[in-house]
């Protein structure tokens, strides 16, 4: 199979292979004979376009054509250009099946005291404010002597915000770390102030509201004389607590995933990125919840997700979600199609409409049922949206801020990096999965080589039960994780 045309209606098929002027390919079968080299994971006509006319991929426009298009020819950059602009308006017309449910299988997690689970059980030393974020990172070595074979680690975490933001720009920071501070993988967390700051303890503590007061400790370091000393006091404290505290059996409905994608290529919505959506539908068959985000690479195919709305309010959040988004780019003089990335290009996305079609196919088929702030804690069984950008790490922190025990990052060219709760990543080709195996823990480019879609989601699915029960680790949670991104929108002082 040299290419793949995803949907009947499309007008461009995807090369699966390098493919070379002159060369027959069988689309449907139909021979096209190319005109031009097409990369792997690019696109080329399989009808005549004309100058101005949609170019259907996904069963969508991705774009309209800036020049006419002869069969056989290359469609990128070179000759697309986007169909999109400022905010609009929606109507709703719901269009969304039942998942079917089905009896949940069980995972080895720590049950929390508030009835959440957590899939590693951490101690976690986060800062208020990057003052301090020397003074955590040497609680959090001399801490390590009080890890103990039942705690996963002791990590502290590193940011440069929580002083000089005013308004909103100062709630965002303070709603994430607010967050993290409730998140279930940690059994302990020590947060550590400087005393001085915008976003001091006492503003943080308005934030986060009701809390237990046995599982969080808070440390101001201008009121303490060895706050290295007395930090690590407390660190020692939690660890004691956190030792205690033994894996349970738990069903999968206890599980929240979040659903993120970086440094995607043209197969990232045919291979991972649909892959994902299907272990998000089997989540939510047994009862689970996943998130999705990246509101920026939802423009072009926002209506998909608007009309699985489940109800019409939820509708009218997510416009709200959409059009907030883009009034948020048009601020600061920037176009709503500032998208997709050099890499994504390089990979043969060539619109954000292309790159959005992709991408909220990790979203599965599941209606949606709730629609987060950013910072907000998920509270819907099912599927909800999330409001976070498409920026990798400060996605994948908005997913764990708001619950998500672990990520689920599908990519066609590959990254390191990881978040504070285990970084799953799915790569959309085989040859990165053999190019980068200290990297990618799974491979849904096997789905172009006679796998099916059921036996690939088995196998996830397997693979996240066992990493949510200890038995094994993502490739990143060996990496260091020690940085936080938090979503800025505004003036710094």
């Amino acid at each position: 199979m040299k290419c793949i045309k995803i949907r009947p209606l499309d007008s461009v098929a995807v090369a699966t292979e390098n493919l070379s002027p002159g060369e027959t390919v069988s689309v449907e079968g139909v021979s096209v004979t190319l005109k031009d080299a097409i990369p792997a994971g690019h696109k080329f006509a399989v009808r005549q376009i004309k100058r101005g006319e949609d170019i259907i991929k996904y069963a969508y426009p991705i774009g309209r054509a800036k020049a006419d298009i002869g069969i056989g020819e290359y469609v990128h950059t070179n000759n697309t250009e986007s169909n999109l602009s400022g905010t609009k308006e929606y109507t709703y017309n719901p269009d969304f099946t039942e998942i079917k449910p089905v009896l949940p299988l069980t995972f080895m997690g720590y049950r929390r005291p508030d009835g959440k689970v957590g899939v590693r059980n951490e101690i976690w030393i986060i800062p208020t404010v990057g003052c301090v974020n020397s003074v955590v990172c040497e609680i959090e070595k001399q801490a390590q002597k009080y890890k103990t074979g039942n705690i996963d680690g002791i990590y502290s975490y590193n940011h440069p915000y929580g002083c000089s933001q005013l308004g909103g720009d100062m709630e965002n920071t303070l709603k994430f770390l607010a967050g993290l501070i409730k998140h279930p993988n940690a059994a302990g967390v020590l947060v550590v102030g400087l005393g001085c700051e915008n976003g001091n303890i006492g503003e943080l503590k308005r934030v986060l509201g009701v809390y237990d007061e046995s599982r969080v400790k808070f440390l101001v370091a201008q009121e303490s004389k060895d706050e290295i000393a007395e930090g690590a006091a407390i660190v020692k404290k939690l660890a004691e607590k956190a030792d205690l505290i033994k894996r349970e059996e738990c069903p999968v409905s206890k599980l929240v995933i979040g659903l993120k994608c970086g440094g995607s290529d043209g197969f990232s919505g045919i291979t991972a990125n649909p892959l994902l959506g299907s272990l998000s539908d089997r989540i939510i068959a047994m009862g689970g919840s996943a998130i999705l985000t990246e509101v920026p690479e939802m423009f072009g195919a926002e209506t998909i997700l608007m009309n699985r709305c489940r109800t019409e309010e939820l509708f009218g959040k997510t416009v709200d979600l959409i059009n907030n988004f883009k009034e948020y780019f048009m601020r600061y003089g920037e176009k709503v199609n500032e998208n997709p990335s050099p890499g994504n290009k390089a990979g043969g996305i060539t619109t954000l409409e292309d790159k959005s079609l992709g991408c909220i196919t990790k979203g599965g088929t599941a209606p949606v049922e709730d629609v987060l702030n950013y910072g907000e804690e998920v509270k819907s069984k099912g599927l909800s949206l999330l409001q976070a950008p498409g920026n990798d790490l400060v996605a994948a922190n908005a997913l764990a801020a708001s619950g998500a025990q672990i990520i689920m990052f599908t990519t066609g060219r590959g990254t390191p990096f990881g978040c504070p709760v285990p970084t799953v990543k799915v790569s959309s080709n085989t040859a990165l999965f053999e190019k980068k195996p200290g990297w990618i823990d799974y491979n849904a480019g096997a789905l172009l080589e006679e796998k099916t879609m059921s036996e690939l989601t088995d196998g996830l699915l397997d693979f996240i039960l066992k990493l949510a029960s200890g038995a094994v680790k993502a490739k990143a949670e060996y990496f260091d994780r020690h940085e936080l991104a938090v979503f800025k929108d505004g003036v710094t002082l």
